[in-house]
């Protein structure tokens, strides 16, 4: 039988212990990583999370996964407590399903994504665009 994206989706989310915004911050708080995959024309369009590191969604899973040679260097290795957050919660559930598949158990994502987070009045900073930070640099002299 083939598989939906929808019914794929479905089966991501039943494996994840996913978080509201306030829960993500507590679990923040608490040592997690927020791990945020959007492109960066939508950060310097909605801005960025303070703290959240940024993963391009294309390498995500070689950052994180503790046996890559191409992996950052993170505390915790397989147990890491990772937050995937994409613009709406969406490709963060699909991420974060991926991530526990690699030994991630503790990876989950944002429920809403960025959107929610921004809609509960959570931090957000704007994210320059890069020829704004071209002129800012050049107004230095």
């Amino acid at each position: 039988m083939r598989r939906t994206i929808d019914r794929l989706l479905a089966e991501a989310r039943s494996r994840l212990v996913r978080l509201d915004p306030v829960r993500a911050t507590e679990a923040m708080r608490e040592g997690a990583v927020l791990v945020d995959t959007r492109p960066l024309e939508q950060r310097e369009a909605d801005g960025e999370v303070p703290g959240a590191l940024v993963i391009g969604r294309n390498v995500l899973e070689w950052r994180l996964d503790p046996a890559s040679e191409w992996r950052l260097p993170l505390p915790g290795g397989h147990d890491l407590h990772v937050i995937v957050m994409c613009d709406e919660g969406y490709s963060s559930s699909l991420a974060a399903a991926t991530l526990q598949m690699l030994g991630m158990r503790r990876a989950t994502d944002l429920v809403g994504g960025f959107r929610a987070w921004a809609a509960a009045g959570l931090p957000v900073v704007p994210r320059l665009r890069r020829a704004d930070r071209v002129a800012a640099s050049d107004d230095r002299g």
